[in-house]
Formats: C-alpha cells, structure tokens, sequence
C-alpha cells in the first residue's frame, strides 16, 4: 500500500521503531539509521522485530561525513521519525527547518512522552509516567487495585507509535496535494488522553465518574476478569442487555432476581462476588468451551503463545519466524496481509544505499541535470 514511500528512521526507543515498522509493514521503505558502533537496546535482541522489513546504515551523527550522508538520505525522503528529546536533532544540525529547506514536502515525524513544548519537555519519563498524567491510567485494573495497563499498549504503542503513524500518513497525503511537508509532533501524553475520549462520551451520558468501581466498564460484575480453577482467568463483558440475557442463560442464572438487574450498582459488589466463586468451581478451559459458540461475550485469557495455537488464529494474526514469535502486519486490505518482512543486519544495507546515492547524485548533476 505505500510503496513508493521512503521513511528515514533515526534510531531510538520503543515508539519510533515500532512506527518505522508499522510503515515498513505497509510497504513503505524504511532505512533505519542505527548508532555507528552501538549495541542493542538493553534488553533487546540484536536482531529486533521491530526492524522487520526496514534496510539498516551505521552512522555516527556527530561525525561531519555521516552527517553529509544523513542530510542526503533525508533529501530523498517523503517522511523522517525520530524519537529523541526536544532540541536534540536541532543540535545535531537535523532539525526541521533545516530539513525541510532541503526537501520542503518532507513529513517530519517527532516522537516524544511530553511533546516538543510543554513544563515537562525536556523531562524524562516512561509509558506509566505518560498516561498517569494524561488520565488514561486511572481506569486500569480493577476497583481496590494498583492501576496497571498492558505494558506499552496503552502510552507507548497506543498512545505514541499509532499517533505518529496517523501523524505522517497525513502529512504524507497533504504533501502528496501540495508539495509542502509538515512537522509531526506526537506525544505519548497527547496520544493517550485522546484516546479516552470514548470514555468521555460515557462520560456525558453518566457512565463514567470520578470513583473507581462504579463506573459502567469498571464496576459490573458483567466487566471483569475472574480467577478460575487452577489459575486460568476468563474476560466477561456483555454490556448490552441481550448479551448479558445470554449469558445467564448460560450459567443457569436467568430467573435470579439479582441478576437480572444488571444495572442496579448497589448490586454489582455482591453479584461480583458471587460469579467469582462461580467461576472458581471449574478450569478456564471448561468455561471456554461452555461459552464458545455463544454471543455471552465470554472469552479464556490466552497468553501470545496460547493465542498463537487457538482456533482464532486461522487469520495467521501470530506467526513464527525463524524461532521468534511475531504479529503479522495490519490491518488487512483487500483481503490480504502484507507480507512479514526479513529482519536486517545492523549496518547490513550499507553498500547498497551509498550506491543508490552515489546514483541519484550523478544523476542530478549529469548532462541532463547540469
């Protein structure tokens, strides 16, 4: 879908790396530039997933004749991602005003935790430093329990890499109108506030307040995860009332006259209590399988690898490749996946993308372009 497409990725953290792949899932061509000399990111492999698909060149961006090369792959670009702190790529004479003179439909891509300006800019901090300022932590876990999301899923991932890829896709279209770039500035802290704002629409309806556990996705007994025999765990969520119909049914549970006023909070910590003794009776897989071909919206708790041999995963969502356990690209167009691409060595692509400058400047400069 977006061949064609050239993204220069500056090697950085987490989000950045996982936007450079999501574009490269998507056809785009993404040279990385890795650290000249440098090593895996502590506790990362050397060969990343995250670099799937992309070409690698070593430089040293402090170095006069890397930089030359680094100004030159970046005029050849459609898009750039880097992921340092405020002010540090406009020190190393790459910031946006002097790429963009040089290449002025260039789609700048800034991934930051606080955004290029605000009180805490220049400060450091993680994902769970982000969304607990942002608001988007204190809904996690359940009511009486320490807030804690997915890790990354929510600030670094959710929050940060989509919010970046959105960022230069729509650079990407507006540059392909005019002719004029743009400058990217996504923030974890922005990224994931936005995102709340399904929540807020609850919100103006009275279905999401300042009290944990009383809130409609946070406080049911219709809205939890529970404990099951030997330890499996199983996600109940069925909010509308014929799902919630359903799945008493199910359970036996129909003509209880608790239950069935699934919308009476006073109720919620009892029958909260009751459907996790329920569920404590039997294994996780039984309940699965009691559930499966139902709309109770009832479903096991799998891990990667469990999710990477359940029958869901005819749609090949987690593949195996060379021994690492992965997720296929998405989202799907036109029925397809985009294929996975190889995973590069650090600095493997050298010669070829010093040759396909070398090119493009004899081109440039030849009898046609003199």
């Amino acid at each position: 879908m977006l061949t064609g497409i050239r993204i220069i990725e500056i090697e950085a953290l987490g989000p950045a790396p996982f936007a450079g792949m999501m574009l490269a899932d998507l056809g785009a061509e993404v040279i990385c530039i890795h650290r000249k000399g440098g090593t895996a990111t502590p506790g990362l492999p050397e060969h990343s997933i995250l670099d799937r698909g992309k070409k690698s060149i070593a430089l040293d961006l402090k170095d006069p004749e890397d930089v030359a090369i680094t100004h030159q792959l970046i005029a050849t670009a459609d898009g750039l991602i880097e992921g340092f702190r405020p002010g540090v790529m406009e020190r190393l004479g790459l910031g946006p005003d002097e790429m963009q003179a040089r290449n002025p439909g260039l789609v700048y891509g800034r991934m930051t935790g606080w955004g290029q300006d605000s009180p805490r800019a220049a400060r450091a901090g993680h994902d769970l430093n982000y969304i607990a300022l942002s608001g988007a932590l204190w809904p996690a876990s359940a009511p009486g329990d320490v807030p804690l999301p997915p890790a990354t899923l929510v600030g670094d991932i959710g929050g940060g890499a989509l919010y970046l890829v959105a960022g230069l896709l729509t650079g990407l279209l507006r540059a392909a109108r005019t002719g004029v770039g743009a400058v990217v500035d996504a923030a974890i802290y922005d990224g994931s506030a936005h995102m709340m704002n399904l929540l807020m629409a609850l919100r103006q309806a009275g279905g999401f307040g300042e009290t944990r556990g009383h809130n409609l996705l946070d406080g049911p007994h219709w809205s939890r995860t529970y404990l099951c025999r030997g330890g499996g765990h199983i996600a109940v969520q069925c909010l509308e009332p014929k799902f919630y119909r359903i799945f008493l049914e199910t359970l036996g549970l129909s003509e209880d006259p608790e239950f069935t006023r699934q919308f009476d909070r006073s109720l919620w910590p009892e029958l909260t209590a009751r459907l996790a003794g329920r569920f404590a009776e039997h294994s996780r897989d039984h309940w699965a399988a009691l559930f499966e071909d139902s709309d109770a919206c009832v479903t096991p708790v799998l891990s990667p690898a469990e999710a990477a041999a359940a029958p869901m995963n005819t749609r090949k969502t987690w593949i195996n490749r060379d021994g690492d356990l992965q997720a296929a690209p998405a989202p799907r167009f036109d029925g397809k996946t985009q294929p996975v691409g190889a995973l590069p060595r650090r600095d493997g692509n050298r010669a070829e993308i010093l040759a396909a400058l070398a090119a493009s400047a004899t081109h440039k400069t030849g009898p046609e372009g003199a």
